[in-house]
């Protein structure tokens, strides 16, 4: 499993499914490339000093070394934005919701383009 840490690779990712939890929100992307599978972890600065945004960070990376890399799609980035919530909450009780949040996402469809606004080319003659 390795890290995200461009910020393109970031926002693709912002492109694709999500789950909130108290914690953190989890998103995820699949890729075309047949490379590993690929983390990133963020947390806003509303979410307090730079000192427990950090703990915050660690305490996520945690969750995720501990939990079931199986359970996790293969060829897929996923981000967790972190949440203050996540500094108080029982440390098993994060694990669960992460679990609980990798079922979710394989529930959820993958989110279509069909919202989005095409941009047509003024020289394009359809």
């Amino acid at each position: 499993m390795e890290r995200l840490r461009q910020r393109a690779d970031f926002l693709a990712v912002a492109d694709g499914t999500r789950v909130s939890s108290a914690a953190f929100t989890l998103q995820s992307r699949c890729r075309d490339d047949l490379g590993p599978i690929r983390i990133g972890f963020t947390v806003t600065k509303k979410n307090g000093t730079a000192t427990e945004r950090n703990r915050i960070r660690r305490r996520l990376r945690a969750v995720v070394k501990r939990a079931d890399v199986v359970a996790m799609r293969p060829h897929h980035d996923y981000v967790l934005i972190g949440r203050r919530t996540a500094l108080t909450r029982d440390f098993a009780t994060l694990l669960d919701d992460f679990r609980t949040a990798l079922k979710r996402l394989d529930r959820q469809p993958a989110r279509s383009t069909a919202g989005r606004i095409e941009r047509r080319d003024p020289n394009d003659d359809r």
